[in-house]
């Protein structure tokens, strides 16, 4: 397999520094690194962008997470190995990433629970997050970006 063209945020030079920005807000609310991986993870498997799945499970093994926690974050809701807030988190960057599986893009119980383990600034860093990885999924996966190629 070959990549179609180089990522477009790196083609057009002023836009990868924004979106680095971005990420990088994303990241200082205090949210564990763990969890804001295993974030980008799901939210990769969903669109199925095998660049960033691979980036994910990378980062999730320098992190030292355990082989049953990266392994199994496709099916957290029936693994034993998160936390209910890790499980919150999840549930809210599925929601949003699947905005039209469903008339109410974000359920009120998906985002109560969310709201009822972080707080306002923390609930940010997952939507932006989540948007962030939904931004790099789109552009890698249409260009075929090569898993390993980073």
């Amino acid at each position: 397999m070959e990549a179609r063209m180089k990522n477009p945020a790196t083609i057009i030079p002023t836009a990868m520094k924004p979106i680095m920005e971005l990420m990088k807000a994303a990241q200082s609310q205090g949210l564990p690194q763990e969890l804001m991986e295993m974030i980008h993870l799901r939210v990769s498997q969903i669109n199925g962008c095998s660049f960033c799945v691979d980036a994910g499970l990378k980062n999730l093994r320098k992190l030292g997470a355990s082989d049953d926690r990266v392994g199994l974050v496709a099916a957290w809701r029936e693994a034993p190995y998160y936390t209910d807030a890790e499980r919150a988190a999840l549930a809210l960057a599925e929601a949003s990433t699947r905005l039209a599986d469903r008339t109410d893009a974000v359920p009120d119980d998906v985002w109560d629970d969310a709201a009822d383990h972080f707080d306002e600034n923390q609930l940010a860093s997952i939507l932006l997050m989540t948007a962030v990885t939904n931004l790099f999924n789109r552009l890698n996966a249409p260009i075929r970006q090569i898993a390993g190629s980073w």
